[in-house]
C-alpha cells in the first residue's frame, strides 16, 4: 500500500513538474482536441471557439506580442514570420500553457491550449479574450 501510494505521488510530482521547456509543436492551424482545455478562432465547435480578432490594417506580430507580454506570467517562447507562440505559466502551480498568434488575411489566428492536465476551468478562453481586450485598448482591432 506504501509502495503504491509513493508511486502516485512520485507520477504527481513528475507530472507537474514536466510543463516547461520550448519545443513544443506549432498547433496554430488544428483544432482543439477533444479535453476542455484549449480554445481557438479556427475551431468551429461551440465549447472550443473564440470570436475572430480582425485586425486593422497594417498591424504586425511585435504589436500583438506587446500586447500579450501583458498577460500574466507571459513569456515569449518563439516568434518566426508570421507565427508567434507566447507560453504563459501560472503564478502558484507553475502550469504552462501555449497561446499560439498568427496574422493570416487581416485576421489574428489565437489558439490557447493547456499543456497538461484534463480541464482548464476556462482559463484560456479568460486568457483570449484579455487578449482582446489589450488588442483593443491598444488599438490594434478593426471591425469585422
Amino acid at each position: 500500500m506504501k509502495k503504491t501510494l509513493l508511486l502516485c505521488l512520485s507520477s504527481l510530482i513528475v507530472a507537474g513538474c514536466s510543463h516547461g521547456g520550448t519545443a513544443m509543436k506549432n498547433k496554430i492551424d488544428q483544432v482543439c482536441g477533444d479535453k476542455p482545455n484549449c480554445v481557438s478562432t479556427l475551431d468551429q465547435r461551440k465549447k472550443f471557439h473564440i470570436a475572430p480578432y480582425p485586425l486593422k490594417a497594417d498591424v504586425t506580430l511585435i504589436q500583438v506580442e506587446q500586447a500579450a507580454l501583458e498577460l500574466p506570467g507571459a513569456k515569449t517562447a518563439i516568434i518566426e514570420g508570421d507565427y508567434l507562440r507566447i507560453e504563459c505559466t501560472s503564478t502558484i502551480m507553475r502550469f504552462v500553457d501555449d497561446l499560439e498568434l498568427q496574422i493570416k488575411d487581416g485576421q489574428l489566428v489565437v489558439r490557447s491550449e493547456s499543456r497538461v492536465g484534463y480541464s482548464d476551468f476556462g482559463v484560456n478562453r479568460k486568457r483570449a479574450e484579455q487578449l482582446r481586450n489589450y488588442l483593443n485598448e491598444a488599438g490594434l482591432l478593426g471591425a469585422e
